[in-house]
Parts: C-alpha cells; structure tokens; sequence
C-alpha cells in the first residue's frame, strides 16, 4: 500500500465543500418548494398535493441522511489528516478509507433523491391520466 501523506486527504476537501453547497442548495429548494404545497394544500387541499407533500417529506429525508453521511466523511477525513500529521499512518489510512466509505454512501444516497425528484415531477406534470400513462 502506498504511504497515505496529508496531500491526499487534502484533495478531498475542494469537492466536499461544493458538495455540501449542492446539498444545502437542494434542501432549501425542496423547503421553500414545501412550504408552498403545504399552503396551497391548507387553501385547496387534492389528493395529488398529499402526494406531492407525501414525496417532498422523503426526499427531504434523503437529502438529512445525504449531508448528516458526508459531514462525516468531511470529519473522518479530518481525523486521517490530524493522524498523519501526528505519525500514525497506518490508523490514518483506516480513517482515510472510511471518509471514502461514507462519501460513497452519500453519493449512493443523493442519486435515489434525485430518482425521487422525477416521480415528484410526474406527479406534478400529470394532470390527465391518459398522457401519465405515456409518461411512465
């Protein structure tokens, strides 16, 4: 195995912080998106904005399960770079591992928000069953 030195954990860092704005920047889209559903729903409640409420409240929980696993591969990749700098390679490499781990994770789990966030627009485009047939 190649000896882990502080410049590779550091290379992480750039693509995390645009990560965690791309993040923010989708929950705050998907906020503002259900405050509003949740007022047309109280003025005019339909089943189809329970289903539009219905799928904003899991994306929205896949986007906190999204940034909650990347802060942590931001922290453990913290903790290889502090090991490394304190000589404990071989421990920072685990540390450095698990950060890939948990961005991997994150990733995984932003990719089936993003699955979600076309259904959430099928919902919102299909207003005539006929044409949703032909969409699906």
């Amino acid at each position: 195995m190649k000896e882990l030195t502080l410049s590779i954990p550091a290379l992480l860092f750039p693509a995390l912080s645009l990560l965690m704005i791309a993040y923010t920047s989708r929950f705050l889209g998907l906020a503002d998106r259900a405050r509003a559903l949740h007022k047309e729903h109280t003025d005019y409640p339909s089943q189809k904005l329970k289903n539009q409420i219905k799928n904003l409240r899991k994306r929205l929980m896949y986007i906190r399960n999204m940034q909650a696993f990347a802060i942590s591969g931001f922290f453990t990749n913290i903790i290889s770079m502090l090991l490394i700098f304190i000589s404990l390679p071989t421990v920072a490499s685990y540390f450095f591992g698990a950060s890939l781990v948990l961005l991997a994770i994150s990733l995984a789990i932003c990719f089936m928000e993003i699955y979600m966030s076309v259904g959430a627009l099928t919902i919102q485009l299909c207003e005539d069953e006929e044409v949703c047939g032909k969409v699906k």
